[in-house]
């Protein structure tokens, strides 16, 4: 008997589990493919997994075809995603006492001066942060450890915790009864529930800022009428399911009394945000929003995430792949998880640094020279924002973005490009016609202490991302099978 390594033996069983599901689907009949096409949407606006569009409701398309993976696996990824949060949470210090950090985290004078009139002690004895780590997996490959690649931080108001279990729970309404009636033997079943896991951190919090059952507020452009419609869901989600006093508020709705941050009349005790502080600082500038109360509710260390959440720069990613960083403030854990996991980024500037194997180079000349590895994005937004692909793109076109990126005001990063998952998914064509085609895939992890929970997204461009129209995958756990065992 030739013995399979452990990591070669989940990957395997892995790729059983999921070939066992996209076998069942291949094999059901075109009828039954339909009804089921016909069947998610309506469970989606069940689970109120809706877009807003210019104030339209957009119900999210969910792929018919769960994505399979083992217990294992998703233990490995929690380790993983949880010791990259933890490193996160410490740039704020590090900003402080480090003017390289600076240099690679830029903040605007505004929110520099934010952070010094906000960050205390309290912040580094519990230091609230909640986010998600956007990344590139082929969970089916027997090296599925080394196919984990992450792309970017979201650490304030990220996108997922109502999403994941709503994607999950319309999945398991719609579609598995089908699958197990056909494969009694196939075990899947959704992952930690995300919105239990964020509420008991919240609730952990309320412990250490001495505010035991006190009351919850999302705050966000509640009256923008554009994106995912998260927030007022899971307000109405804990209330029914839990009983928590929980609001909902524009943080323009916002007022200080007595010392305390109200909305309407109630006493606001610990936030959820979803804006960035410099959105905060522009509104105050053209709108004249009064920030006092959110101002109050940062020092106080009343809001989750905390100012660490504005360190999410794509740049960050520098902090962790250099060793000048990495060697200076982590462990050797930390190094090992970096080093195999964590995309090598540069702030896109002219200077040296070491490149992807370790060699020193001057940045602009290797940007240049590895167009086909490279990719480049702006520093600070989202939703698949102006991505050049190096490959995707002419010579010149990418000189031109590298031109750009230098000499403009924004901030750039070059990253390495990670290689995208592909999988197959059950569509229907305009004329009722079944077909299985390939899309792209990329993985949001969100981490808490007590577990992981995966986001699922599928595009068939280059550039995943919902708000760009792609498509939600749900992520579920499960097992199939009998042990498997090297060949005889």
């Amino acid at each position: 008997m030739t013995l399979l390594t452990a990591a070669d033996e989940r990957g395997l069983k892995g790729l059983s589990l999921d070939s066992r599901v996209r076998q069942l689907f291949y094999g059901l009949p075109h009828e039954t493919v339909k009804e089921l096409a016909d069947r998610i949407p309506v469970e989606s606006r069940n689970q109120k997994l809706i877009y807003m569009r210019d104030g339209v409701e957009d119900v999210i398309n969910v792929m018919l075809r769960p994505i399979a993976v083992m217990p294992d696996q998703v233990s490995y990824f929690h380790v993983v995603s949880l010791a990259i949060i933890n490193a996160l949470k410490r740039l704020p210090d590090l900003y402080i006492q480090d003017f390289a950090i600076r240099e690679i985290v830029p903040l605007n004078p505004d929110e520099e001066k934010w952070l010094w009139d906000t960050w205390q002690q309290s912040h580094r004895e519990d230091n609230p942060v909640f986010g998600r780590l956007d990344a590139m997996v082929d969970f089916t490959s027997p090296m599925w450890k080394d196919s984990l690649n992450f792309v970017e931080p979201n650490l304030s108001g990220v996108g997922g915790i109502h999403l994941i279990p709503s994607c999950e729970q319309a999945m398991t309404d719609a579609v598995l009864p089908t699958l197990q009636s056909h494969a009694p033997d196939l075990h899947l079943e959704p992952g930690l529930d995300l919105r239990e896991m964020f509420i008991q951190e919240i609730l952990d919090h309320l412990e250490a800022i001495h505010r035991p059952n006190g009351t919850l507020c999302f705050i966000d452009p509640k009256y923008a009428g554009d994106g995912p419609e998260e927030l007022a869901a899971l307000t109405e989600y804990y209330k029914e399911t839990r009983g928590l006093t929980v609001v909902h508020a524009d943080p323009s709705e916002l007022y200080v009394r007595g010392g305390e941050v109200w909305y309407e009349d109630t006493k606001i005790d610990v936030a959820y945000r979803d804006y960035e502080v410099r959105d905060l600082i522009e509104m105050e500038k053209d709108d004249g929003l009064d920030i006092k109360p959110m101002k109050i509710l940062f020092k106080e260390n009343r809001v989750v995430s905390s100012m660490a959440g504005d360190f999410d720069h794509k740049s960050t990613w520098e902090i962790l792949t250099d060793p000048r960083f990495t060697e200076k403030y982590f462990t050797a854990d930390d190094r090992h998880y970096f080093k195999r996991h964590v995309l090598w980024t540069r702030r896109l500037r002219d200077c040296r640094t070491t490149d992807p194997e370790g060699i020193t180079v001057s940045l602009l000349e290797f940007a240049r020279n590895n167009q086909d590895i490279l990719v480049i994005k702006p520093n600070r937004s989202y939703g698949g924002d102006r991505i050049v692909i190096g490959p995707s793109v002419s010579q010149g076109e990418w000189e031109a973005a590298i031109e750009e990126s230098v000499s403009g005001s924004e901030s750039w990063v070059v990253q390495r490009l990670a290689r995208i998952s592909v999988s197959e998914f059950p569509v229907i064509a305009p004329d009722g016609s079944v077909s299985h085609e390939p899309f792209y895939t990329v993985m949001g992890f969100a981490p808490t202490k007590y577990g992981v929970a995966i986001l699922g997204r599928a595009s068939q461009k280059q550039v995943v991302n919902v708000a760009q129209r792609g498509g939600m995958c749900a992520v579920l756990v499960g097992k199939y099978g009998k042990a498997l065992h090297g060949p005889r």
